[in-house]
């Protein structure tokens, strides 16, 4: 797994940096460089797309995570986001009884930014504040509940790679990871890997 997503890395550096120099070799054969066109608000640079993720069965995940921005110029993007999750999951006993079931909610959200060193590479900063509620309903030997509400800061930092599909749209990966790393985060000590759509109106 670890080779396929270095490889996946690799290529999308590759794209990359042949996509900058054809760009750079374009600005050459066209002369001097146009002054800027546009200034002030710009409908075309709003952004909107975000992450969607379902499974269902033993443990159920829903991930509903919009997000809105506005690219300021080619290299810096902001916007806000707002996360929607709920999962559940159970565990079995040697004959196949149920010994518990977890259920977890998270509502929240917070600001992001983007800086593009390259058209499509870009680093990431996003700091957000969940609200997390939890419930664990235990079956053996007698039925008992936990309940648990709290909260947590989180400030995910990282990169992505971001493949234009026509106009203004562009599907994006990125890897992040929670510095803060507090006590509540849901992020836990490890990468966060994600996927989604940008939209450009």
């Amino acid at each position: 797994m670890k080779r396929i997503f270095l490889a996946v890395i690799f290529l999308a550096l590759g794209q990359a940096v042949f996509a900058q120099s054809r760009e750079e070799e374009e600005e050459e054969e066209a002369g001097p460089p146009r002054q800027e066109q546009e200034k002030g608000f710009n409908p075309r640079n709003l952004m909107v797309g975000g992450a969607l993720g379902m499974a269902f069965g033993d443990y159920t995940f829903v991930n509903v995570s919009p997000m809105i921005g506005y690219r300021f110029s080619r290299l810096f993007a902001a916007g806000v986001n707002v996360n929607a999750q709920y999962s559940s999951g159970k565990s079995y006993g040697y004959d196949n009884a149920v010994l518990s079931r977890n259920k977890y909610t998270m509502f929240g959200g917070g600001l992001w930014g983007r800086f593009y060193p390259l058209d499509m590479l870009f680093i990431h900063a996003q700091p957000e504040y969940n609200f997390i509620s939890a419930k664990i309903t235990e079956y053996e030997p007698d039925r008992r509940e936990y309940k648990d509400r709290y909260g947590a800061p989180s400030l995910l930092l990282g990169g992505g790679y971001s493949q234009p599909v026509g106009g203004n749209s562009a599907v994006t990966i990125m890897v992040l990871y929670d510095v803060l790393q507090d006590k509540n985060t849901p992020y836990l000590n490890r990468p966060i890997i994600s996927g989604g759509v940008n939209i450009g109106l």
